[in-house]
């Protein structure tokens, strides 16, 4: 209840009023049953705007680190998560990746949207970059279509380390639900895989008209981060999130 309380009368509303998003392809977005919304991840708001748009309720698998924070910012953080229905994942342990796929899957047996950012960090300089393979292993155990949504402008409304958003147009793109079904059976190979998950990036950019980078996000930031003499708390990034 807490969830639908957020949505519509506490957050959801001060969130359209504030970034007045323009929604399109919402008709995409399937009205019933199983599936996947995968999108590209620019800012902390983008957990908020996409719910508030959506006329379904729709999970997110969480880092844990969202319900682990210290101190009475950490209580209400993980609090407000778990309110709102979202999963947490530990990233930390050689099983973290099966965890996550394993929750993402019951959240899709129990007709339910999910929601994954297959970069499985957020970009930190508003570029695209390469996604990570559990979305593919979950559309296709699954069987459930893959709609690709493009978040634009959240990176200059709150961009990585800005706590108050600013006032920056965004637009909610949503584009055709994509149809896996021909690879059944077969999410134990890797290169279906890799060729499932680069279809859902090269979805996502056509929609958002990013830069691409073909790595991942979290070696860039880590590599960075080593260059300019940042030591960064590493975990081990579980294939989805």
């Amino acid at each position: 209840m807490f969830y639908y309380l957020l949505k519509y009368v506490l957050l959801g509303p001060v969130l359209r009023l504030v970034f007045r998003p323009r929604i399109e392809g919402l008709e995409n977005v399937p009205a019933t049953g199983p599936a996947i919304v995968a999108g590209n991840h620019l800012s902390f708001s983008d957990h908020f705007l996409m719910p508030a748009v959506l006329g379904r309720r729709i999970t997110f698998l969480a880092k844990a680190e969202y319900f682990t924070g210290p101190g009475l910012k950490g209580r209400l953080t993980a609090f407000f998560f778990r309110s709102a229905g979202q999963i947490p994942v530990d990233r930390s342990g050689k099983e973290a990746g099966q965890a996550a796929i394993r929750e993402g899957l019951k959240v899709l047996a129990r007709g339910e949207l999910l929601g994954i950012y297959p970069e499985g960090t957020r970009s930190h300089d508003g570029r695209l970059y390469k996604g990570k393979v559990g979305v593919a292993v979950m559309a296709l155990r699954a069987g459930v279509p893959v709609v690709p949504c493009a978040m634009i402008g959240t990176f200059e409304a709150q961009p990585p380390g800005k706590v108050v958003p600013n006032i920056h147009p965004v637009t909610i793109r949503f584009g055709k639900p994509l149809d896996f079904s021909r690879y059944a059976g077969m999410e134990g190979e890797k290169a279906i895989l890799r060729a499932v998950t680069d279809e859902i990036m090269y979805a996502i950019l056509a929609l958002s008209e990013q830069e691409y980078v073909d790595e991942y996000a979290a070696v860039v930031k880590e590599r960075q981060a080593a260059e300019n003499g940042v030591k960064e708390r590493r975990f081990p990034r579980a294939p989805l999130s």
